[in-house]
């Protein structure tokens, strides 16, 4: 697993703030180092310009960044204390958060939904169709689990026995599953989703998770990933965590904004194979950066919607106010 090492200069990359919108702060920290463990996918996506930064001696503090391909090669990490920040799905947040009796809080959503139904053929088109079906899925115990459950269920289909879920380790092997000339039918993330139809053009989206709930909650929005940071960390380097937040908010609008060059960057960490495909796939990647009140009025509502379902797929309990940390 590759790990991608910032290098400290001390100095803030203000060209990098300006060209994204946002206005440049000169730290008044000292030079802090964070240790961050991201997923390879979307929420990577928007960190890369950061990333580059910090390789090129551009960012103010030193940040440490190790991607992983599945959440659990991360969850040990952060309950030991061996990475200070994670970007991580938006469920397993309030896992961790009841797992180690509050030590972790989520501080932004960082990506909305980014989840499809797709299909090397022409039988979904809506929510029933996937009734009797063979879906292929990953991340259980995961947003990808929760969120197609959640949906089935409004609709009136029960995942245990109206259908059959083959659950997959990782979205590559999805991808290869679609790739080849046998129908199938799986619940992929971006970017593999474009990925995956460059490589089989027969492969169409039947479905997106986003609309689909939606259409049954209207009164929360589908998140799919959020960053948290272990409150220790955070409590000890306030000021310092705040202005990584401001760097990593500049970030994710530069990928939306600057996707030719973004695209290059996100191909060159290996997100996905070529600039090509991550240059289609941001658009569709719902990138995004959402703090404070927003956050929590967003996330509380989609969790509380999974915890009805299950329980489990928050951790057993809804999290209390003090998950929510606030700049």
């Amino acid at each position: 697993m590759p790990r991608l090492l910032g290098r400290l200069t001390g100095v803030l990359a203000l060209a990098l703030l300006a060209g994204c919108g946002t206005p440049a702060t000169s730290p008044t920290t000292q030079p802090t180092t964070m240790r961050i463990a991201s997923l390879k996918g979307p929420t990577t996506m928007g960190l890369v310009k950061l990333m580059s930064d910090a390789e090129a001696g551009a960012t103010h503090h030193d940040y440490q960044v190790t991607m992983y391909g599945t959440p659990d090669e991360i969850v040990p990490q952060i309950v030991q204390g061996q990475v200070d920040i994670a970007l991580v799905p938006a469920n397993l947040a309030s896992v961790l958060y009841n797992k180690t009796t509050g030590a972790v809080q989520v501080a932004a959503i960082n990506t909305l939904g980014v989840i499809y139904v797709v299909e090397n053929g022409e039988t979904v088109s809506s929510v029933e169709d996937l009734r009797g079906k063979t879906v292929y899925n990953t991340g259980k115990g995961a947003t990808p689990e929760y969120a197609l459950n959640h949906i089935l269920t409004a609709n009136g289909i029960d995942p245990a026995t109206d259908l059959t879920i083959e659950y997959k380790s990782e979205a590559t092997e999805l991808a290869v599953l679609l790739a080849g000339p046998d129908p199938a039918i799986a619940v992929l993330p971006q970017p593999y989703v474009t990925t995956v139809q460059r490589q089989n053009p027969a492969v169409r989206v039947a479905l997106s998770l986003s609309d689909e709930w939606d259409k049954v909650s209207a009164d929360s929005g589908m998140v799919t990933g959020v960053l948290v940071v272990r409150r220790e960390f955070a409590e000890a380097n306030k000021a310092a965590f705040d202005e990584f937040l401001t760097d990593y908010q500049a970030s994710t609008a530069w990928t939306n904004e600057n996707i030719p060059e973004a695209a290059e960057l996100i191909a060159g960490y290996g997100i996905v194979p070529d600039a090509a495909i991550a240059a289609a796939a941001i658009p569709a990647s719902n990138i995004t950066f959402v703090a404070g009140s927003e956050m929590k009025a967003k996330l509380g509502g989609y969790l509380q919607v999974l915890f009805e379902a299950n329980p489990q797929s928050v951790g057993g309990a809804l999290p209390t106010d003090d998950f929510y940390y606030q700049p």
